[in-house]
């Protein structure tokens, strides 16, 4: 049983920071919070690197932080969530072997090519349930063997951004399933990794397994070591734990640097048209996952490149603009687009401008092509009617977008316009089922709902098929080798 006055942790480790929260057990109260930044280098066109140093200082001052504004001794576990598929290459000894390569990185197209057609079985979407691209592990790792292979020789293991964080928190470098797949040679149906021309991957168990945190960290924490460490799960998943997405109806959206659409079903079985991933859940179920590569992010280029103040600033001078009369917005800044799409050689681009178009027109224009793509993925999931759109996350907090988004989809939208970090709140959640206690519950309040209007159905329809038409001329110019 869980003692009175409990806390769980609940700590993601995001594309660009590492967020902490302590949760109060009993009433799922957020007792206190953390954020810490990390860099991300981009050393050549396509790169994105992260220094597992530079985690491991965030999530140790994250957690000590926590541990001086709550009673460590009241902590009953730490739960783990992460961004994926970023791989960290090992040693013998469980060492970094260069930098960590982030999801965001696409230098593996090729390699990515090249494995699927050595290794058909080991990648085959019927069995991995991922429609492999560069961004995954094993891709990953075979450019740098063939970059760097004086790098290659020294690497033992390869693991996700949350396997090693966990691995330096306990001592044991597991995965959870729905990390494993991120690995692009791993079975959907029970995490099995196929073995090829690539180093060992760790062992996969369920996200609610625990291991003690190590005297060495919980000394640097400040906080008693052997404190249930749990494994965790993908980012997306745990987002959608805390939302609460009922299993087989809703579609839950995270949306920060880039947007999640996750809809549940009960079996893996993938889309007939390859155009979901399938991700296993934290507990019972498999989610259809579709991602839009670059939405928070995209907001904040177009901020700093029309010098607008912030990103909720320009979005509220695109208020001012009918989606009608703004600029067409293909959003595929990546560049590329993952989402229902799985074209990576699509770029972004702005149509139908004059010169009297305004930032706040470019910035409405980027919104409704997100809010199309998100349309298009939902699309696909064709949740049931009862099915909730349920969304949060730091770039998904305009009414604005919401309002479109149900508009567009011709579903309300359910927003949780309070909370942002709902990873971290569905690590603390897992942790907490983990050690024994009933999972939290939110306590902020009803979320705001946003109800379609039927008299804009038929805009949404014709922004629909205009942005149609301007994706068949993108398509025209990336066969022609056109740039």
């Amino acid at each position: 049983m869980v003692h009175e006055g409990a806390i769980a942790i609940g700590l993601d480790l995001g594309t660009s920071s590492a967020k902490a929260l302590a949760v109060e057990v009993a009433t799922g109260r957020v007792l206190a919070r953390v954020r810490r930044p990390y860099p991300t280098s981009r050393p050549e066109a396509g790169a994105a690197e992260q220094a597992p140093g530079d985690w491991m200082a965030a999530v140790v001052g994250a957690l000590g932080e926590l541990a001086q504004s709550t009673p460590a001794q009241r902590w009953i576990g730490i739960g783990l969530s992460a961004m994926l598929p970023t791989l960290v290459c090992l040693d013998a000894a469980g060492e970094p072997v260069g930098p960590a390569v982030v999801w965001e990185d696409i230098r593996a197209e090729t390699d990515a090519r090249e494995l699927a057609a050595q290794h058909p079985d080991a990648t085959a979407y019927a069995r991995t349930g991922q429609h492999l691209d560069g961004r995954y592990l094993v891709p990953m790792y075979r450019r740098i063997a063939r970059t760097d292979p004086g790098a290659a020789r020294r690497i033992a293991r390869i693991a996700g951004a949350k396997d090693y964080v966990f691995a330096r928190l306990t001592g044991v470098l597991l995965t959870d399933p729905s990390t494993a797949v991120g690995s692009g040679v791993s079975a959907v149906a029970d995490g099995a990794h196929a073995s090829g021309d690539w180093p060992e991957l760790p062992e996969v168990r369920p996200s609610t397994e625990t291991r003690g945190l190590v005297d060495g960290v919980a000394r640097l924490v400040g906080v008693p070591s052997g404190i249930p460490v749990a494994l965790g799960a993908a980012d997306s998943v745990l987002g959608a734990v805390a939302l609460g997405a009922r299993p087989g109806r809703d579609v839950a959206i995270i949306s920060g640097t880039s947007t999640v659409i996750l809809g549940t079903r009960r079996s893996p079985e993938p889309d007939p048209g390859g155009r979901s991933l399938v991700t296993p859940l934290a507990s019972d179920g498999f989610g259809w996952e579709m991602d839009l590569v670059a939405t928070g992010s995209a907001f904040a280029w177009l901020a700093g490149l029309t010098g607008a103040p912030s990103v909720e600033a320009l979005l509220a001078e695109a208020v001012e603009t009918d989606p009608g009369s703004a600029p067409l917005v293909l959003p595929y800044l990546g560049p590329g687009e993952q989402g229902a799409l799985w074209e990576t050689g699509l770029f972004g681009g702005f149509t139908r401008l004059t010169l009297g178009s305004t930032r706040g027109d470019l910035m409405r224009g980027l919104v409704t092509g997100i809010v199309l793509e998100a349309r298009r993925c939902i699309a696909v999931i064709d949740p049931p009617e009862d099915g909730r759109l349920l969304v949060a996350g730091s770039s998904a907090r305009s009414p604005m977008l919401l309002q479109d988004l149900a508009d567009a989809c011709g579903r309300p939208v359910e927003a949780d316009l309070v909370e942002t970090d709902h990873s971290a709140l569905g690590a603390a959640d897992l942790v907490s089922t983990a050690c024994g206690s009933a999972p939290i519950g939110r306590t902020h309040g009803a979320p705001h709902r946003f109800d379609p209007r039927s008299e804009r159905a038929a805009l949404w329809r014709e922004l629909a098929e205009r942005q149609e038409a301007a994706l068949r001329r993108e398509r025209a110019r990336v066969a022609g080798g056109q740039r």
